[in-house]
């Protein structure tokens, strides 16, 4: 019997009246993308441009890609900006990555439940202070009469501006990293704990495997998927992460090691007004993440895990 093939149209008309509460609860989401995420994309035209704000937009001259050649002639962009972004972020995923799996892990092996409510309480809380405050208290702490230099006095040291000091800088900025985001980082790797199959540990005890067995031939098998997930998303933010902090906590005598390319444009944008530059070098930053992103899923692909797309 002959059917009539249904249009798209129609095909997305039964959907929709089929599933039409599920649609509208994601219109928010799509309205609050495209005004957003999308619209203000438009934007980035101003970088093949001389933008002036009384012309606008659409009225600024072309000037092609000179704003390009000015950012990546630039001696500064390549013996500061890009060495210390990349040197921020590579110590981030050496030192701060894998802190959330350890934490989630011994989570996992607390038996006693009120302390581990406890612990991951104390962990978490870090994850809720904004970020002004945070930088504020690092700030405090590493003056000279702070409370970081109390303790390294009653040690030996002498007192000194830990957070003026360039030699300090990427400690403090990675410990602070690490105590705010591993006990929030932690609730993922704890969820995908609780979904491995606990038959499993079973049969490894009585196969006679030993915890530390059941964590290499088990456990870590289970997050493999999650921490690849995770890994392919940090990969991909190398050269936009840091800008927030970095504006917080860097001081003119640190310029020169905790200077990256987010607080760069944020200078040139907002400060010195040169909008078109900054807009240009966050541009650039956008497509080397992306290449990053994706190249990070391929290498996933290709050593037998799944990618996130």
């Amino acid at each position: 019997m002959y059917t009539k093939k249904k249009s798209i149209f129609q095909i997305i008309s039964a959907d929709f009246q089929r599933h039409k509460w599920k649609y509208l609860i994601i219109i928010p989401v799509i309205v609050y993308f495209i005004l957003f995420d999308y619209k203000p994309m438009y934007g980035v035209i101003i970088a093949f441009k001389r933008y002036s704000a009384s012309k606008g937009v659409m009225d600024s001259p072309w000037v092609g890609l000179k704003q390009f050649e000015r950012f990546l002639g630039d001696p500064y962009f390549w013996k500061t900006l890009l060495p210390n972004t990349l040197t921020i972020n590579i110590l981030d995923v050496i030192f701060s990555f894998p802190v959330p799996i350890l934490l989630a892990l011994l989570l996992n092996e607390v038996k006693v439940p009120w302390f581990k409510k406890i612990i991951q309480t104390l962990t978490y809380l870090p994850h809720f202070i904004a970020a002004v405050v945070m930088c504020g208290l690092i700030a405090t702490y590493c003056q000279t009469n702070g409370l970081f230099n109390d303790i390294a006095v009653f040690f030996g040291a002498r007192r000194s501006n830990l957070l003026a000091d360039s030699d300090n800088y990427y400690f403090i900025y990675t410990a602070s990293d690490i105590w705010k985001s591993a006990g929030w980082g932690s609730i993922l790797y704890l969820s995908a704990l609780a979904g491995i199959d606990q038959d499993q540990y079973e049969a490894a005890r009585i196969d006679g495997a030993g915890r530390f067995k059941q964590l290499i031939y088990i456990t870590l098998p289970g997050l493999s998927s999650m921490i690849i997930m995770k890994l392919i998303m940090r990969v991909g933010h190398l050269l936009k992460g840091g800008g927030q902090k970095t504006l917080l906590l860097y001081q003119p005598l640190t310029y020169d090691v905790a200077d990256v390319i987010s607080s760069y444009v944020y200078r040139k944008g907002m400060v010195d007004g040169d909008y078109s530059f900054s807009t240009a070098v966050g541009m650039f930053n956008s497509v080397i993440n992306i290449i990053l992103l994706v190249s990070a899923n391929k290498v996933a692909k290709k050593a037998g895990d799944s990618g996130i797309f």
